[in-house]
């Protein structure tokens, strides 16, 4: 990956990095400056210049999805379901109902 000869490859979908994020702020930097393939956007997923797939989460939505009740948890999925680029605020009015 890292010479100069071509290469018979592409990257997909079955490896992508995940960033967490804690704010708002820190989910639009990533979202700049890395999604380059705006179909390719959906439920916090984009891919940037090279192909690569990324996962940009709220880190607070990993403590929604584990500890909230069955009915909280469908309606974040619902809601995030709906996004390209996750909205905190959105989702934890979903959790809150």
């Amino acid at each position: 990956m890292d010479s100069a000869h071509p290469h018979k490859f592409a990257f997909n979908e079955a490896v992508s990095f995940m960033v967490r994020c804690e704010t708002k702020e820190e989910i639009d930097y990533y979202w700049e400056h890395l999604s380059a393939v705006p179909e390719a956007e959906q439920c916090g997923w984009l891919k940037d210049m090279f192909g690569i797939s990324w996962q940009i989460t709220p880190a607070k939505m990993d403590e929604m999805m584990q500890n909230g009740s069955a009915e909280q948890i469908s309606r974040v999925t619902r809601a995030f379901l709906q996004m390209k680029k996750f909205d905190i605020a959105v989702l934890q009015k979903a959790y809150q109902g």
